[in-house]
């Protein structure tokens, strides 16, 4: 009898445990998802419905572009992504220690700087084809876009064990054969992550599709709202991104309830370092190069030499102070709020309301951040007014708005709109981390918490620092939402590159893009040599 009231208090104690974090993964994405469902609200609530004249005219057209854009983006940025990660991972070349850090610095540079820096650079070229297309597009997002791939297929290739690689060779299987048959199918969950990255940023990328004169749906969302002031009509067209990116999220996830990649095995010894020589060194060295030299050299080459001309003004270092502090509040909140959401998920499961309330928060990402900011604006203002009220009832004084308009709700606006990236690469990490390593917890008297903190925490080291620097360089070039929710007075050096660049004064914008890459440089470094040190059983040699 004693034996079994103890096993009925550890189980009321489990049940209390997941009664809790069920309490605050719900609480936590019911306060993220109230933008979207601001958003939701202006398109089915406004008196200006233009919804048939949308879907009768213009809306086809952005759907058809729009749908190029991603699958052409994201197919390209898959090969380019993927193929290098698992050179600079699994095979010993010329330069690879210098190619795992290098591909991921395209990702510090603003799309819309780069597609100025190429129009700058081609548009009036006799020899190319004309760069403001369709084609031209798709290159420039492809090559600034593929470490979002890269990294996590990367991340992906480091975590798998050295056994599989055994008995591929054993039944016969070349170093290419391994690669599609066994390493590609078990960072399956990793790429498709990567690439659902990228078809957000496509999806919500304003500056560089406008430029290229490309009329996707987020820029129909720009035109029929700003420069036709129908908010309605332009939320309207939102909640057809939102439904794509709510629909994406579901296929990806049904498409792997019933096929789940863990490691079994704890075999972490050194990766094969299959040894390139000759021609393949050369192809090998082209491969990665050719991204890096697209998608950072030339652009950060023509931002130095305009840089170099224009000066450094001092009101760039407040401009930088500005974006770091941003940066690194949303940083720290992101990793704890996504680990806390992408955990709550594994214990409660991703079925029924839990996991429809976080996939809706997380969804935020899908929503051009000026809408975004509009959508942020009715919320806070709200809980200011209910805040001044009771001030004013209790105490007789006025708090005013204490959130809107303040650094505050440029933080929260971050928060909401990168969550995708955070709780993505943590939800990727904890997918393949085996259930048994929770059972075994479990069983030597370690609760949720405990588990988390003591097993699942330091086997996701190379998914929270994927996370990290995906958030630290998207907050520092987030643009959209700053100008909306910034104080009076207030810039960062993403809001002065943009403003400087679409006054024409493409030349004087180039110190603050550049400032902007340096800042990107740093965590790509740190993030590179701590990945490759947190495989178990090291790295393989150069």
């Amino acid at each position: 009898m004693k034996s079994i009231s103890i096993d009925n208090v550890e189980l009321q104690a489990r049940r209390k445990g997941s009664a809790g974090w069920n309490i605050a993964v719900l609480a936590i994405a019911f306060v993220l998802a109230a933008p979207v469902f601001a958003v939701v609200t202006f398109a089915f609530t406004s008196s200006d419905d233009i919804w048939p004249h949308l879907a009768a005219t213009v809306l086809p057209g952005y759907l058809w572009r729009s749908g190029v854009l991603v699958f052409a983006t994201g197919t390209l940025c898959l090969a380019i992504g993927t193929g290098t990660a698992w050179l600079v991972t699994m095979c010993s070349f010329p330069g690879r220690k210098i190619f795992q850090w290098a591909l991921l610095i395209p990702l510090a540079i603003p799309t819309y700087i780069v597609a100025y820096v190429y129009v700058d650079l081609f548009e009036f070229s006799s020899y190319l084809p004309q760069i403001r297309s369709m084609p031209g597009a798709v290159l420039v997002l492809a090559f600034v876009l593929y470490p979002y791939v890269f990294l996590s297929a990367r991340a992906a290739f480091l975590q798998q064990s050295f056994c599989v690689f055994e008995v591929a060779r054993t039944l016969g299987c070349s170093a290419s054969e391994a690669f599609m048959r066994v390493s590609l199918p078990m960072a399956r969950p990793a790429l498709v992550v990567g690439v659902l990255f990228v078809a957000m940023e496509c999806l919500n990328d304003i500056g560089a599709v406008q430029h290229f004169g490309i009329r996707t749906l987020t820029v129909g969302i720009y035109d029929i709202w700003l420069e036709r002031g129908n908010l309605g009509g332009g939320a309207q067209i939102a909640c057809v991104l939102l439904a794509i990116m709510i629909f994406l999220g579901v296929l990806e996830r049904t498409s792997r309830q019933s096929r789940r990649y863990h490691e079994t095995s704890s075999k972490y010894r050194q990766l094969p370092g299959y040894k390139l020589n000759g021609w393949k060194a050369a192809l090998a060295i082209f491969a990665c190069i050719a991204p890096i030299f697209l998608g950072f050299i030339l652009p950060a080459a023509t931002l130095a030499l305009h840089a170099f001309e224009t000066g450094w003004e001092p009101e760039l270092l407040v401009y930088g102070a500005n974006s770091l502090v941003l940066t690194l509040s949303a940083m720290i909140l992101l990793l704890a709020v996504g680990l806390i959401l992408a955990y709550g998920v594994r214990i409660l499961g991703s079925g029924g309301i839990t996991g429809m309330v976080v996939l809706i928060a997380s969804i935020g990402y899908a929503i051009p951040g000026a809408v975004l900011g509009l959508g942020i604006l009715v919320p806070l203002a709200g809980f200011d007014n209910f805040l001044d009220s009771i001030a004013r009832a209790s105490f007789g004084v006025s708090t005013g708005l204490l959130f809107t308009g303040s650094a505050a709700a440029v933080v929260f606006a971050y928060l909401v709109r990168f969550l995708f990236l955070s709780y993505g690469s943590l939800e990727a990490g904890l997918s393949k981390i085996t259930p048994s390593m929770d059972m075994a917890a479990r069983c030597l008297g370690h609760g949720e918490w405990s588990t988390l903190r003591r097993v699942h925490f330091i086997l996701l080291r190379p998914a929270v620092l994927s996370a990290a620097l995906l958030v630290f360089i998207d907050c520092m070039k987030e643009l959209p939402a700053t100008l909306i929710l910034r104080p009076y007075d207030f810039d960062t050096l993403a809001t002065y590159t943009y403003t400087s660049a679409s006054l024409g004064l493409f030349e004087e914008s180039a110190p603050a893009a550049l400032a902007i890459l340096l800042a990107g440089l740093i965590p790509v470094l740190l993030l590179t040599r701590v990945l490759a040190l947190s495989r178990p059983g090291g790295t393989i040699s150069a």
